[in-house]
């Protein structure tokens, strides 16, 4: 049975219930808790393991076996006229510094090991700044997601990460904290995952408004990120998209909220867009600025797995903003 889950990370599994190994029952294309007191089995769908404890998740394994969207409605988008006016309509987001912020993540990676293993969460799509990183071919990556898509190996949810403790290298949470309902939970799984001195790197927004439908939950302040990984010692951070993208946004939602009708919403947005995408070229020069950390759109964050949380005290001598 061909799965796209690699060999070794298949027998790094653990059960997210129990956290007991797993094992491959080809007959049945799914994988088994050997806790006999558990022995939860999970399916292999398409190739996917799907490894999800439907005790602590808003996911069912069902809803995957049934081909239900999830985060994503994948795969049936057609080539229509509402296609098209998309891809005609300018973007009114701009991310500036993620590509480099790979770069150094990559560098500083190959620093720890020669053959790093790296789970990206959130990762059925490539994410923003990320496609060159994912061509290093000495790191062996494994690109989760609650979502199928063209990239995903394993499903899997945060909160319950089915891998052994110390598994990985490095774990990039792009985009994908905001959509979770405990990102402290998920936090919290990453460390675990991550090897002594594992590295992790992680985008999360401030100002922005609901981009996730139902699955959209929180927001974080520059020092509310950085509280979020205190059991990390603090490599790099900062606003990684900035204030004009979120004065964008916050007009096109502006517009949006006067219509409780699709299509007058969708036109709506449409010109709250063409009449404010190039606020976001004002990032290029906001960026470095110490008042876009109070009014960022977005932030990153850049550090190495500690055995010491930075405290609420040390937390308060750590703000940048210019108020």
């Amino acid at each position: 049975m061909e799965i796209k889950l690699s060999q070794s990370a298949q027998e790094s599994l653990i059960c997210p219930v129990c956290s007991s190994p797993l094992k491959l029952i080809s007959e049945t294309k799914s994988f088994k808790c050997q806790n006999a007191g558990c022995a939860n089995i999970f399916p292999v769908i398409n190739d996917i393991p799907c490894i999800i404890n439907e005790n602590n998740s808003i996911f069912k394994i069902n809803g995957f076996l049934e081909n239900k969207d999830t985060f994503f409605v994948l795969g049936k988008e057609k080539k229509s006229l509402k296609s098209l006016i998309r891809k005609a309509i300018p973007s009114n987001s701009i991310n500036i510094i993620t590509k480099e912020n790979y770069k150094k993540f990559g560098e500083a990676l190959l620093q720890k090991t020669s053959r790093p293993k790296v789970l990206i969460l959130g990762g059925s799509i490539l994410g923003h700044g990320i496609k060159e990183f994912m061509t290093i071919p000495s790191i062996d990556f494994v690109e989760s997601d609650v979502s199928f898509g063209p990239r995903t190996m394993i499903i899997l949810d945060s909160h319950n990460i089915p891998f052994k403790n110390q598994t990985f290298d490095g774990v990039i949470v792009q985009a994908v904290l905001e959509h979770v309902v405990d990102p402290y939970a998920c936090v919290e799984e990453i460390h675990r995952v991550l090897n002594d001195d594992g590295l992790v790197y992680a985008e999360t927004p401030f100002m922005q408004q609901v981009h996730g439908r139902q699955y959209d939950f929180t927001r974080f302040t520059h020092l509310g990120h950085r509280r979020l990984f205190r059991k990390f010692s603090l490599l790099s951070d900062g606003a990684v998209c900035g204030p004009g993208m979120a004065l964008s946004w916050s007009w096109m939602y502006f517009l949006n909220s006067f219509s409780e009708s699709k299509r007058l919403g969708s036109m709506l947005r449409i010109f709250g867009v063409f009449t404010s995408f190039f606020f976001k070229y004002f990032d290029y020069f906001l960026m470095k600025k110490s008042g876009t950390l109070d009014g960022a759109s977005a932030y990153y964050f850049m550090g190495k797995k500690s055995n010491t949380a930075l405290s609420d005290h040390d937390l308060l001598q750590l703000y940048r903003g210019s108020f």
